[in-house]
């Protein structure tokens, strides 16, 4: 088996591409070659990011033609039409087959369901192959010139990989590849495990809290998780899904022994203005004075902007949250 890509200067997209597809049995022990001889890219069973051509069936997946616009909502139309940028050699990849590299990284004892399987594909395309994309395919970040410019990025340390036009050094640069290819392994990897093995059971467990809200509060606008994890923006998410709206207005979660937090829930995932803030009375009040004022026992204190509080018991936590969400404002 033959991978083909282009010689020369290599770029972060055909090394994760070249990545991408040694990920799978069926390209495992392939060689990569790396040549712009039509000849030898003939010779080859999947040639990326070179030939001029892009045909899935003749696994040719180039993205340099002037014709060629197409991003993964365009192949993929099932996935939505939120993604909008057209696609590099890795993106194509990505594309078709996305779904086998994931399992192929997944815990071999729990492979992803289908549904999981998507939306891990999804969130991974969003949080790291489409930036990729964007950099080789010089999309800009904004439409204003930025304030400052990121030369930190994956694409940059790739790239920084290859020899300085002024070096004098003999280097074989398909070693170098190798070398690009395990730096880029490495945070692909990191990506999918951590969507698999961190971000999908904190969405889960968001999950489970949205369906067993009415057992909290007889309002189901009040949420409990028994402990502090990242839940934001698969609340959010999860609303939509489920058609719930934006009804959730404050979630219990544990902090530490004695110590409960009620939160209220933000406009957005990032924004402090939230839903429904506390009880205003009790804003930047702490201790026994915000017990005297709101007549709940074992009160610690409420945030100057009302997002957040805390009491030292899951039922004084939760009163807090029945009294603000009966509070008129």
């Amino acid at each position: 088996m033959k991978i083909g890509t282009h010689d020369g200067v290599f770029h972060c997209d055909e090394v994760l591409a070249c990545f991408m597809l040694k990920s799978l049995p069926a390209y495992k022990e392939a060689e990569i070659v790396r040549t712009r001889d039509a000849e030898k890219l003939k010779d080859c069973n999947i040639v990326v990011d070179v030939g001029a051509t892009f045909d899935h069936e003749k696994k040719r997946y180039d993205h340099h033609q002037r014709e060629f616009t197409d991003t993964l909502s365009t192949l993929r139309p099932e996935l939505g039409d939120k993604y909008k940028i057209k696609l590099s050699s890795a993106g194509l990849i990505y594309t078709y087959y996305g779904e086998d590299v994931i399992q192929q990284i997944a815990p071999k004892d729990a492979p992803l369901s289908k549904d999981n399987l998507q939306i891990i594909y999804k969130k991974v395309y969003e949080n790291f192959i489409e930036e990729i994309d964007a950099i080789d395919n010089g999309v800009p970040m904004t439409q204003e010139e930025p304030k400052y410019n990121i030369r930190t990025h994956l694409s940059r340390r790739v790239g920084r990989l290859n020899p300085e036009w002024n070096s004098k050094q003999v280097i074989d640069i398909n070693e170098i590849f190798k070398k690009a290819m395990i730096l880029v392994s490495e945070e692909f990897l990191y990506t999918v495990n951590y969507f698999i093995s961190v971000w999908l059971p904190a969405r889960d467990y968001v999950k489970t809290a949205l369906e067993d809200r009415h057992r909290v509060h007889k309002s189901g606008q009040i949420l409990e998780f028994t402990e502090r994890f990242p839940w934001k923006e698969h609340l959010f998410d999860l609303e939509n899904e489920m058609g719930i709206g934006h009804e959730i207005k404050y979630v219990l979660f544990n902090d530490k022994p004695k110590s409960w937090r009620i939160q209220a829930v933000p406009l957005e995932p990032t924004s402090f203005v939230t839903r429904k803030p506390l009880h205003k009375s009790w804003w930047g009040v702490r201790d026994e004075l915000l017990s005297d004022v709101s007549g709940i026992e074992g009160c610690i204190f409420c945030h100057s902007t009302g997002f957040i509080g805390g009491n030292v018991t899951r039922e004084g936590a939760l009163e807090m949250a029945v009294k603000s969400l009966e509070a008129e404002s």
